[in-house]
């Protein structure tokens, strides 16, 4: 079908009648880059619903987030690294405060009491080891009764110790949980 078998309908308008009817230029009309309905011959016509649609396919485009601009950048990614630093900054802030106060002894960490457990829970293990065969040689008129009681409740008293530093960041937690 060629351009000369379109029949010109009423609701066209050519370009030049387009854009009086919407009171610009036919220069701006030309910057909207509105589809024409139809070409006869050199002149373009159009109707009010390409033109509508033309401009509300802007409005949209306009309103949509930038993040499917061209660049694919973000609008808002300045503002989230302004941010994330900042949260950073505040975070290293807290720390070396954390820091400053282990260094001036008015904060002891947790790992420190891992730490003296490990060291404390040997020897105390060693003097319960022996303590049944001290009380009997210093103490010889207790029972082999009372010593195997005696000796029943150093092992209680050894087993809790043993898992005392296992169980340190629990009670640490149970510690935190009873505060608030």
């Amino acid at each position: 079908m060629s351009g000369s078998d379109i029949t010109r309908q009423p609701h066209w308008l050519n370009k030049s009648r387009m854009a009086a009817s919407l009171g610009i230029t036919t220069q701006a009309f030309d910057k909207w880059r509105v589809q024409p309905v139809a070409r006869i011959g050199r002149e373009a016509f159009f109707d009010v619903r390409s033109v509508l649609e033309n401009r509300m396919a802007l409005l949209e485009r306009k309103h949509q987030p930038e993040a499917d601009s061209v660049d694919g950048i973000d609008p808002l990614a300045e503002h989230k690294l302004t941010q994330e630093r900042l949260r950073l900054t505040s975070a290293q802030a807290e720390s070396q405060e954390l820091k400053n106060e282990v260094t001036q002894r008015r904060l002891i960490p947790v790992e420190f009491f891992s730490f003296a457990f490990g060291k404390f829970i040997p020897a105390a293990a060693s003097i319960f080891d022996t303590l049944v065969m001290t009380l009997r040689r210093r103490h010889p008129d207790l029972t082999p009764g009372q010593l195997d009681s005696i000796s029943r409740e150093i092992t209680k008293a050894r087993n809790l110790i043993a898992q005392s530093s296992d169980r340190l960041p629990e009670w640490h937690d149970e510690f935190i949980d009873s505060a608030d």
